[in-house]
């Protein structure tokens, strides 16, 4: 592939961002939301079931147009947030998102309201069953639900409270480049360039890379502090006014699974942190060190690690997804020869990577920040699995288009293990199978153990944040503290890790999202499992599962695949599996 071919194609969406049919789409946005609310405002109650039927799906069709210029601001401020004509346009969505939401926010306040009994007959109505589960999503939230007008204020602020610091937090940490010597020559690299040295084979550069890192954010550490302070106080503040109990219950409402059950998968969770002290103890053994440092987790075991064109890269992801399906195959494939993914890392450019899903009627693009590691194959693979649930949804309507959260990392990290797999069975050198186990064993610590421990810390944040301001050496206290669970005697952190709180953008853009991919990894765990046991006879209820998007709760999703996520053993037998993986690289370390 030209280089050019390494960056997204967004014109499949518009021209360009001063494009007429861009301007046309935002242009009329406002003038279609203040006709929905004279339709539909203080009538919603009053309506019959066919009437009521209508409504929902005027506002579901509005919702899809919104979508598409939204996202396409999106992609182009990720690729490039130093670009002033992207800016631009990213901060008018915002503000135009803002008032578009102030307008509609009306009408999930009136079906919240709807009688119980005649939300009942509703629901009898045959055409009504595609926008059941989306109703009683809204409706679990009646409780903590305020009037109006008072809604409508909350989100009008937050154009100028927490979204503009989630901004600044973006805008910040895309800005940054770091000079490093390396090999003997003085080289500027981008934020995941010099994270992907974590990777490299020599302990200093591994050392040096992490350090300047973390340092840099702790240059701007008065920044970094008033954005989760901030944060963390205007949540507060909304769980006061809302009359929840926790700050964890409305991501618990949304995802609907109860504070107990997510308690309950972060307790075994934690029981299970000896599995990860014996990996460390071992890795430790394989690297002739007498204890690892947190910037050694990810050292390679080989003498030198195997680096990855893009183009073998590709090639071994979409391999691994065709030889389970060829239809995952085809699709996975079309991402990369439609041009719907960014791949290389640059200044400006997000860090980290994700998939983003529009509609069910416009394709889903993903963005990579590639250097060439078998962890970047690993992202691929991931994000790969994120576009391939999003183009399978998209036989439902756009408000079941998105899976609930504690689904949405299941095709992500199965298609993470249909690679490794492949990887391994194709595999013969001990070395090389040596790499690749430790890599997928490093995979599920992080996946697993690492988001208790961010999910831990970030309770710890916003709860002490109810006592007052909390300074950098606080915040750097509670996450060394929590860290320190996971690693007890087995890992040393470095001086610089008190700062390795500081650019966890799930903190800032969706909070209490870290436990999902707990709960997503164990369930695949579960869930590839049963492909191995079953072969073909598992892939129809898989598909089923991918396919439902979001018109199930996540219980009632599993299910299709014949997993009960409610069994009491069931968040165990993702750590046996890890267990036995261990038990493997033992034979060959």
């Amino acid at each position: 592939m030209p280089h050019t071919d390494l960056t997204w194609n967004t014109a499949l969406l518009y021209p360009a961002p001063d494009s007429p049919e861009l301007e046309a789409d935002l242009g009329s946005f406002e003038q279609q939301a203040a006709g929905f609310r004279d339709t539909y405002f203080e009538k919603v109650a009053a309506l019959d079931n066919i009437g009521l039927l209508n409504a929902i799906k005027e506002y579901e069709a509005l919702q899809n147009h919104m979508a598409k210029p939204f996202c396409y601001a999106h992609l182009l401020f990720a690729a490039d947030s130093g670009n002033e004509v992207y800016r631009a346009l990213s901060q008018r969505c915002s503000e135009l998102g803002s008032r578009l939401s102030q307008q509609l926010l009306f009408f999930d306040l009136e079906l919240m309201e709807i009688d119980d009994d005649r939300f009942k007959s509703f629901c009898s109505l045959p055409e009504a069953s595609n926008y059941i589960h989306f109703l009683e999503g809204i409706r679990k939230f009646r409780p903590h639900t305020l009037k109006e007008n008072e809604e409508r204020l909350l989100t009008r602020k937050d154009l100028t409270g927490i979204r503009a610091f989630t901004k600044l937090f973006d805008e910040l940490s895309a800005s940054f480049s770091y000079q490093m010597e390396l090999d003997g020559e003085q080289r500027e690299f981008t934020g995941e360039e010099l994270l992907s040295l974590l990777h490299h084979t020599s302990p200093d550069v591994r050392f040096r890379a992490m350090t300047l890192f973390l340092e840099r954010h702790g240059e701007h550490g008065i920044v970094y502090n008033s954005v989760f302070n901030n944060m963390a106080l205007d949540h507060g503040q909304e769980m006061e006014l809302r009359q929840y109990s926790t700050p964890i219950q409305p991501t618990n409402i949304g995802n609907e699974i109860p504070d107990e059950a997510v308690e309950h998968l972060m307790s075994v969770t934690e029981a299970n942190y000896g599995l990860a002290q014996e990996y460390f103890r071992i890795k430790a053994g394989m690297l002739k060190m007498n204890k690892l440092r947190n910037c050694d987790i990810y050292a390679p075991v080989a003498e030198t690690e195997r680096k990855y064109t893009f183009d073998e890269a590709r090639d071994v992801v979409v391999d691994s997804y065709r030889e389970y399906s060829s239809e995952f195959g085809n699709i996975v494939d079309a991402f990369f020869t439609e041009r719907r993914v960014d791949v290389l890392p640059r200044t400006g450019k997000s860090g980290g990577a994700f998939a983003m899903g529009i509609s069910p009627d416009l394709p889903p693009f993903l963005l990579l920040n590639f250097t060439g590691t078998l962890r970047d194959l690993a992202t691929i693979a991931h994000e790969a699995g994120h576009g391939l649930h999003f183009v399978i949804s998209q036989k439902q309507s756009a408000l079941n288009y998105h899976a609930p959260l504690p689904l949405a990392e299941t095709a992500s990290v199965f298609g993470e293990m249909l690679l490794t797999r492949r990887l391994l069975d194709n595999e013969q050198d001990p070395v090389v199978r040596r790499s690749l186990l430790c890599a997928k064993i490093e995979d599920i610590i992080a996946t697993t153990f690492r988001q208790t421990v961010l999910t831990r810390f970030e309770l710890r944040l916003h709860n002490e944040r109810t006592g007052g301001l909390l300074s950098n050496d606080r915040i750097a206290e509670i996450w060394l503290e929590e860290n320190g669970k996971l690693y007890g005697d087995t890992v040393e952190m470095i001086p610089a890790y008190r700062w390795g709180w500081s650019y966890i953008s799930h903190f800032i853009h969706s909070r209490f999202y870290c436990y999902s991919y707990t709960f997503a990894e164990l369930l695949v765990l579960a869930l590839f499992q049963k492909y191995r046991e079953e072969g073909d006879s598992f892939k129809p209820g898989y598909h089923a599962l991918l396919e439902s998007g979001g018109a199930l709760s996540p219980a009632d999703t599993a299910q299709l695949a014949d997993i009960d996520i409610t069994d009491s053993g069931f968040w165990q037998k993702g750590y046996d599996v890890l267990a036995g993986l261990i038990e493997e690289l033992k034979l060959i370390a």
